[in-house]
């Protein structure tokens, strides 16, 4: 079971995952101490899933934390040694690409970056709708990368989105509590859901 750790909890922009997110936020703080970072966009737009100040204001409540969000605030997650392990959900298609290729420029992947340097696990919950195209490159290179999980994955809605894939949100305790272990919980492609 996962308990007594120091999480942190990277929110990118795939903002109908936003509400699902939620529930998983709630799960993770009953046993542990999570702190949540936010991209730039996803801190600051407000969409048609939610209004932005009010969703922050939900984090801030589960957490009782404040939340990272830019990238100056985000650099000293490395130095300081501040997580355990580091859940990246949702992580879109542009944080794969920029995870991959080691650009730095939001506060979602330098609090990753800095992360990574203590050689701890970095696990992504994947919600792009290339994800079977363009994107499908950069899944494929982090996989080999060391640290690097993924929570599992599979296709969300085949008929209307044919290369997009979501993360199985329920499994991300167990998708941490496994990189933590240093393996990748499996299986990683998920059946579609009918």
């Amino acid at each position: 079971m996962l308990q007594n750790k120091k999480l942190g909890l990277v929110i990118t922009g795939s903002f109908c995952t936003f509400s699902a997110v939620l529930p998983v936020l709630e799960d993770l703080c009953r046993e542990n101490e999570v702190t949540v970072v936010m991209s730039e966009t996803a801190y600051s737009t407000d969409t048609r899933f939610w209004k932005i100040e009010d969703y922050k204001n939900r984090l801030r409540e589960i957490t009782g934390h404040g939340i990272i969000h830019t990238v100056r605030d985000a650099e000293p997650i490395g130095p300081r040694q501040m997580f355990d392990a580091q859940l990246v959900a949702p992580c879109t298609g542009n944080t794969l690409a920029k995870l991959n290729w080691g650009i730095t420029d939001t506060a979602a992947v330098m609090a990753a970056k800095a992360h990574l340097r203590n050689g701890r696990p970095l696990i992504l919950a994947v919600s792009t709708n290339d994800a079977l195209g363009a994107a499908g490159q950069n899944i494929g290179m982090l996989l080999n990368k060391r640290n690097i999980y993924f929570v599992p994955f599979r296709q969300d809605d085949s008929g209307k989105k044919p290369r997009s894939m979501v993360a199985d949100l329920s499994l991300c305790a167990q998708a941490v509590e496994a990189a933590l272990e240093g393996r990748q919980l499996q299986p990683l492609i998920q059946a579609p859901v009918c």
